[in-house]
């Protein structure tokens, strides 16, 4: 079922005032507000459909936990498994995204987990102030820390 709620709200551009002062607007100074247009006033309107569970995708075959900024994807040689992650049949039967299934062919597990489980980013003093993860020394290696990583306690 669809549902729609309008209401009048506060302007949260404003604060309610009508008026806005940016970093363009030196001090004293303001120009009316974009979003309510002067009147310290937002009209609020949000359109749903009550949740009767997981919609079925028709054309997803394969799931990642997170992206941490690559391009995944089928081309230039890869296919959709190069890049870690699970089936979406084993995604919609809830299986869990274990040991290997993270993207270990481009990533090594500091950049890896800063995304997916940060409680579970290594905590190793090579990793530290490395300010890119493509800068650390040992990236090229990379296989080498996820070894390291599978082998080591959480």
């Amino acid at each position: 079922m669809k549902h729609k709620i309008e209401l009048k709200q506060k302007c949260i551009s404003c604060g309610g005032t009508g008026l806005y002062s940016g970093m363009g607007e030196s001090e004293g100074c303001a120009v009316v507000c974009f979003t309510c247009k002067g009147t310290g006033c937002q009209d609020y309107i949000h359109e749903y459909e009550d949740f009767e569970g997981l919609v079925e995708s028709t054309d997803i075959e394969w799931v990642y936990q997170v992206n941490p900024g690559i391009k995944v994807g089928r081309g230039d040689g890869y296919e959709l498994k190069d890049f870690g992650g699970i089936s979406y049949k084993a995604w919609r039967q809830d299986k869990p995204f274990t040991l290997g299934t993270e993207n270990r062919k481009f990533t090594c597990p500091a950049w890896w987990y800063q995304s997916a489980d940060y409680e579970k980013m290594p905590k190793w003093k090579e990793c530290i102030g490395i300010g890119s993860f493509f800068k650390c020394s040992h990236f090229d290696n990379k296989a080498l820390c996820w070894e390291r990583f599978d082998k080591e306690p959480e």
